[in-house]
């Protein structure tokens, strides 16, 4: 019987906020800020550094443009974030299994 091995666990993911955020943007085509800042139940600013960190690892992708003079910033799951998400609830899923 093979051990778990936490360290395949992806630690960028391997964030409440961060493993929040991925969970909402990979049930959506994309979202602002607000309205992740509302399901993640998250200040600005901690929503900013975890979204950060995951465009950072190529996992989100931002677009940020300016309707009506004010700005809009939208998130989306990159194919790359979407297999990250997906190795990483497949090794849970072997940790669960075990």
């Amino acid at each position: 019987m093979n051990k778990f091995d936490y360290h395949q666990l992806d630690d960028i993911i391997h964030s409440r906020i961060r493993l929040a955020i991925i969970a909402v943007l990979i049930t959506v085509d994309d979202a602002e800020f607000n309205f992740l800042k509302e399901k993640v139940n998250t200040t600005d600013g901690n929503l900013s550094v975890h979204i950060r960190k995951l465009e950072e690892a190529g996992y989100v992708l931002v677009k940020k443009e300016f309707i009506d003079r004010k700005p809009k910033t939208v998130y989306s799951l990159s194919n790359k974030g979407k297999k990250a998400f997906e190795i990483y609830v497949e090794q849970l899923s072997k940790l669960i299994k075990k």
